[in-house]
């Protein structure tokens, strides 16, 4: 999930459900009635996933047979006006393990997007966190426009349908003015179905639901697990909050120093950079690599299969041909984790035959497309969140001045980044800054992770975001790795010390290395 127009720093968890299943509410109105950090949690059997958090069943129970638990917290629609108009924040949690004594508090996951449901996406990785469950309650939410959580709504599952099959980079004016008007049109949408909740989705307001949450979960300080965009929101968080950080990982760091242009930048090399890792590992592999014979071979194949989807798209999944744009997409989808470049060589193999269905399901699983054709709303979610975040505005005349740079950082995916940063353009709302401002002076220490192989949030992230935390805050680790985070690598290393920090509050040496 990483491609314009979609999370631009999307956590892999995310993406691996749905990839995992396709491969192998709460209204806002209500009037605050009294103080909303003394509202009690109704904890009760999970529901099955509404549409917006992806569908599917009611969450299973963890081994052992502890049950998911889902409440709902009322949070100001507007935290300017903290006693008006509430909203309602999805929660969910799997109660501590180990004994009542040995108990931190709550530990809360974000797992990125922005736009992703923590709600669907922390128990289908639950058992990944069962060392961490001794000590804590593991709790994640729907951020405020996602899921449950009032969610933005835009465009109709077949509306979205065409969104994702568009030609995401025009080649002449023609095409550029008919992907700014498919652009208007999807924003004009947004504005027209969720006109209310469109201003009140920034990460300074999903910050403060934490810290209410925070309250309402009855723990003096935050305790806190954020993969890629959840680096962002834990770092604006800190920066609000910094005497209330608790103990805080940061997995899969995006740079909080970057614009928007600089990030998506960023995201180029580092996709290119993923896609030459696993162009080199088929090539080196014992068997021949059956998607070409030099690791340049591999690359040079793939541009061939893109530039012939431009002018002749080949069958994909029922009536929907697998275009240029998804199978840019469902690429770039499968170089978020080492896991997945089986899927990917398969999927090259079907489509130099003629057969577009694998990488079609991949980039379904980026878009949030279920296999009954029903849409999640992280797309819409991602696109508001960033829009209201990220205050610069880029036109046509912009990126096309900018292509010559994308194309030297990715002659894959250059284009098609560059393009995507006129998704918030003539946007309803505001953008609020350049960048966010995570300065935390006076925070507990926050490690802070970065992957050398990390394609969405490349590993300069990890340093940056160190650096600006501030002196004495950020604790960097390096995990030399492939694939988006670390944690859920399961690497023991990494593993290791991320569960001494949280359980035991061993802060590691700074500068770890992993490998």
């Amino acid at each position: 999930m990483a491609i314009p127009s979609r999370p631009r720093a999307a956590a892999l968890t995310t993406g691996v459900v749905l990839v995992g299943a396709l491969l192998a509410g709460c209204g806002g109105g209500a009037r605050t009635t009294g103080d909303l950090t003394a509202q009690k949690l109704a904890w009760k059997d999970c529901p099955a996933p509404s549409e917006a958090e992806g569908g599917g069943p009611a969450p299973s129970p963890l081994p052992g047979g502890a049950e998911w638990q889902c409440a709902t917290m009322r949070a100001p629609l507007d935290w300017g006006k903290p006693k008006g108009d509430t909203i309602g924040i999805a929660l969910i949690r799997a109660k501590a393990s180990g004994p009542a004594s040995e108990r931190i508090g709550s530990l809360v996951f974000n797992f990125g997007g922005p736009g992703g449901s923590g709600v669907t996406t922390l128990p289908a990785f639950g058992e990944d966190y069962a060392a961490l469950r001794t000590r804590y309650d593991l709790v994640s939410f729907d951020p405020r426009g996602v899921g449950r959580s009032d969610p933005v709504t835009c465009e109709s599952n077949a509306q979205l349908d065409a969104y994702f099959q568009q030609d995401a980079t025009p080649d002449s004016t023609t095409e550029q003015k008919q992907l700014l008007s498919r652009t208007q049109k999807f924003n004009d949408a947004c504005e027209r179905n969720s006109k209310k909740i469109l201003p009140h989705v920034r990460t300074t307001d999903a910050a403060r639901d934490m810290d209410l949450m925070r309250q309402v979960l009855g723990d003096d300080k935050l305790h806190y697990f954020g993969i890629s965009y959840g680096t962002e929101l834990g770092g604006v968080y800190a920066h609000l909050f910094p005497k209330r950080v608790g103990r805080a990982v940061f997995d899969a760091v995006v740079d909080p120093t970057q614009t928007p242009e600089e990030g998506a930048l960023g995201q180029a090399r580092g996709f290119q950079l993923a896609l030459d890792n696993f162009a080199e590992d088929c090539t080196s592999q014992i068997e021949d690599c059956p998607v070409g014979d030099t690791a340049q071979d591999v690359k040079n194949r793939i541009a061939a299969l893109l530039k012939s989807l431009e002018k002749k798209p080949i069958p994909g999944l029922g009536t929907r041909k697998l275009t240029q744009t998804a199978a840019t997409n469902g690429i770039a989808q499968s170089l978020y984790s080492k896991d997945f470049w089986e899927y990917l060589t398969e999927g090259l193999e079907q489509a130099y035959e003629g057969d577009g269905r694998i990488l079609m399901l991949l980039s379904d699983s980026m878009n949030g497309r279920g296999e009954n054709g029903e849409y999640s709303n992280i797309t819409a979610a991602n696109i508001a969140i960033n829009c209201a975040d990220e205050k610069p505005r880029y036109d046509a005349a912009y990126v096309r001045s900018k292509l010559s740079d994308f194309r030297a950082a990715s002659p894959v995916f250059g284009d098609y980044l560059a393009w995507g940063m006129v998704g918030c353009t003539d946007w309803p709302v505001p953008g609020a800054a350049d960048h966010p401002d995570v300065h935390a002076p006076g925070s507990a220490p926050i490690l802070v992770i970065g992957n050398t192989g990390d394609p969405a949030t490349p590993y300069e992230g990890a340093r940056a975001m160190t650096d600006a935390l501030g002196e004495g805050v950020g604790v960097e680790l390096t995990y030399k790795g492939q694939g988006h985070g670390a944690y859920d690598s399961k690497n023991r290393c990494v593993q290791s010390a991320v569960n001494s920090y949280l359980l035991n509050g061993k802060v590691p040496k700074a500068n770890t290395v992993c490998s």
